[in-house]
């Protein structure tokens, strides 16, 4: 009882308590901070975004954007039952579901928000953005690290499933209803199911939000059978005007 008293003394218990009311006025300045650059982000590419008050009142994704930060910051100091509460109660708020444990950089938008589930073990980076319907979610078969890795400057289109601990590389899209299992490298786009590199030139995309006029595999693979058949055909005609000519 004697070294209760002492790890308890009023001068420990207000220095604890100063420092706890610092830390707490920190962190609701920065979340003060990364509020404003979030209604930026979506003003900027939202063209539906009309002011701020609308911004800030009734998008979901900002909404579920703010709670996780806080569910966050109670995960990371051990308050797990209070992290997950608030991130289930905003769930059912948003319609977006985002596991406190979740690491996510500056500037994510996500645009209607609906069924967007990111799990556990998820990290993204900066300035990326999520439609409707996007799950960055696990396949059952992994352990540890279970979920994907986004790289900066990342789109994923409404209804796509990334599955798995796969990375995507910087500046690439994920087109929709897209199912990624391996990994997207950098400045590429991926479509279909299972997802295939249909694109991979190397310039940024990071403000090309288009999800209509992205390369469709089945597409492109017909194209190329056109080709070879039509390769296939004069090679034939060659080799019949050959044998016509050694008959004469």
């Amino acid at each position: 009882m004697k070294n209760l008293s002492v790890e308890w003394s009023p001068e420990k218990l207000k220095k604890a308590l100063k420092n706890a009311g610092k830390q707490a006025i920190s962190f609701v300045e920065s979340l003060k901070t990364e509020l404003n650059e979030t209604v930026q982000t979506v003003k900027e590419r939202d063209p539906a975004a009309k002011s701020t008050a609308e911004v800030l009142l009734l998008y979901s994704g900002v909404h579920a954007l703010m709670a996780h930060r806080i569910a966050h910051e109670l995960y990371e100091k051990e308050h797990y039952f209070a992290a997950r509460t608030i991130s289930q109660a905003s769930r059912a708020i948003t319609g977006i579901e985002i596991h406190p444990a979740a690491k996510i950089g500056k500037g994510l938008f996500i645009d209607h928000g609906m069924g967007v589930v990111i799990g556990e073990t998820t990290e993204i980076g900066d300035n990326c953005t999520l439609y409707q319907g996007v799950t960055l979610g696990g396949t059952g078969k992994d352990v540890g690290k279970r979920h994907p890795t986004l790289g900066n400057n990342v789109m994923v289109g409404a209804g796509a499933k990334i599955l798995g601990p796969v990375e995507i590389g910087d500046n690439s899209k994920i087109a929709a209803n897209a199912v990624v299992l391996k990994q997207v490298p950098k400045n590429s786009t991926a479509v279909g199911i299972p997802a295939q590199i249909v694109r991979k030139n190397g310039q940024k995309v990071a403000n090309d939000l288009d999800q209509i006029h992205i390369p469709d595999p089945v597409s492109l693979e017909l194209k190329r059978l056109e080709k070879e058949i039509k390769k296939l055909e004069a090679e034939l005609a060659e080799l019949r005007k050959q044998g016509a000519n050694d008959e004469t």
